[in-house]
């Protein structure tokens, strides 16, 4: 399968949307410190389930290579987000190596807080930096082209079906559904009394979680965050349609605690046959098709993100690993990243964990590996491809001011998203009306726009 190739575009763009600092309060953080000596290392991991099974491995495999101590910190994405931006902003330096994303790398490479890792890796002979796909490195490169984090795994959107529950009904799903037919699905397939959802979607507050999936909705509903000159449309009609979709889709059909629900929530009420359907990452398939945790394996449909009025709507996400600036180990840190993102740690999952948990996403190489096509075949292709149109400079209906898909590229936004998701996440539970919650997040995105006209 061909690479994609990224634009330049993106990369004049990321300069320019990301050369603003990010500030954060000065908190402190739990963890073990790190060791003098380079023989043992502290890693921040976000406790998704690719980055569980690197803990699971570590040990057995690289410490007995290399002798080096790893002593991990996996929290939940929310948690993660704060315990890393605070210790990383703050200079705190309790880690060694730390789990970032897209949206993170280039802010804080232009903040000189991260080593740039595109010397380790050219130095690297057996890293292949060559192999990492298109849009991986650039949503973890600053504005200097260099790398600054290296990806664990990469990821789109799609929506995932319990094919049983399709065809028990007589439904077909399109290989691109629209939003519309995707609720006209759940409504059919609910079934309360069985304990079956019609939809498992996002509801948990936080820029990353609830707003992952419902800025997609809003991007093909011809809505967006801010107009190219900074004009802010959080209460315009297609944001509000876009938003009121979502919210009255899980209110009617959607999974028990919503409001409570993020990633990991989902993945174990749609892997436990608990919901119909399930939009989210296309990282959630690996685990879906484990029987070992998921009672779906081997019953599950995938198709492109639902759309409305754009052609696609699939998500660009890339979970990595970084160094700040403030190790003390910075060799036995690179020498960690190196084998936990080279291509040789992909086959050591698929041999000692099962091909479909492989940490997918980020390296061409992966799928030409024939016994992780075999595995991933449901969905090795779909994810590809879904990654490979993801476009972070033109994700809707209008020119942008900064790149993202899912947020918007600038520091202003992880509170300004986190905010409105807690008013959304309420209106989700029926506490307050999408209209008041997004008309308080347009005053928010005023504040934020103001820093940038």
């Amino acid at each position: 399968m061909p690479r994609t190739r990224t634009p330049r575009r993106w990369r004049a763009t990321l300069a320019a949307a990301l050369a603003v600092g990010l500030t954060a309060t000065a908190c402190s953080g739990a963890g073990g410190g790190s060791s003098d000596d380079g023989t043992a290392i502290t890693v921040l991991m976000v406790g998704n389930p690719q980055m569980e099974d690197l803990a699971k491995i570590t040990a057995e495999n690289f410490t007995a290579d290399t002798g080096i101590t790893v002593r991990f910190t996996i929290l939940p994405e929310n948690e993660l987000r704060d315990r890393v931006t605070q210790d990383v902003a703050t200079q705190g330096g309790q880690y060694d190596v730390a789990t970032i994303g897209a949206y993170e790398a280039p802010i804080w490479a232009q903040n000189g807080w991260l080593h740039e890792l595109s010397s380790y890796a050219d130095a690297d002979s057996g890293y292949d930096k060559a192999d990492l796909l298109g849009p991986a490195v650039a949503s973890l490169s600053g504005a200097d082209g260099k790398l600054y984090a290296a990806p664990f795994y990469g990821e789109s959107s799609f929506l995932m079906y319990n094919r049983e529950l399709f065809a028990a009904a007589g439904l077909t799903m399109p290989e691109r559904p629209t939003w519309q037919q995707v609720a006209d699905f759940a409504a059919r397939l609910d079934d309360k009394q069985a304990g079956v959802a019609g939809i498992c979607l996002r509801g948990l507050p936080g820029w990353g979680e609830l707003f992952a999936p419902l800025t997609t909705v809003v991007n093909t509903f011809g809505g967006t965050w801010f107009e190219q000159d900074w004009t802010p449309k959080v209460n315009a009609p297609e944001f509000t349609a876009a938003t009121k979709f979502y919210v009255d889709l899980l209110r009617a059909h959607g999974q028990p605690g919503a409001p409570q629900s993020g990633f990991t929530e989902c993945l174990n009420t749609f892997g436990q046959g608990k919901a119909a359907m399930w939009y989210d990452a296309t990282s959630a398939a690996g685990t879906l098709e484990d029987p070992n945790s998921s009672t779906v394996a081997g019953k599950v449909g995938y198709a492109y993100a639902p759309v409305d009025k754009t052609d696609s709507a699939g998500w660009l996400w890339v979970w990595a690993l970084a160094m700040p600036k403030t190790t003390k180990n910075a060799d036995a840190a690179w020498q960690f990243i190196s084998w936990a993102t080279g291509k040789e740690y992909e086959r050591l999952v698929g041999a000692t964990l099962g091909w479909s948990r492989v940490p997918a996403g980020k390296r061409q190489s992966t799928y030409e590996i024939p016994e992780y096509r075999d595995s991933a075949a449901a969905f090795a292709d779909i994810t590809l491809k879904s990654i490979q149109e993801a476009d972070p400079v033109n994700p809707g209906v209008q020119p942008r001011p900064a790149l993202g898909v899912q947020f918007v590229g600038i520091p202003e936004f992880a509170d300004l998203g986190t905010k409105v998701s807690q008013e959304v996440s309420a209106a989700i539970a029926g506490q307050v009306s999408v209209d008041k919650a997004l008309a308080d997040g347009q005053r928010l995105a005023e504040e934020a726009a103001a820093r940038h006209r």
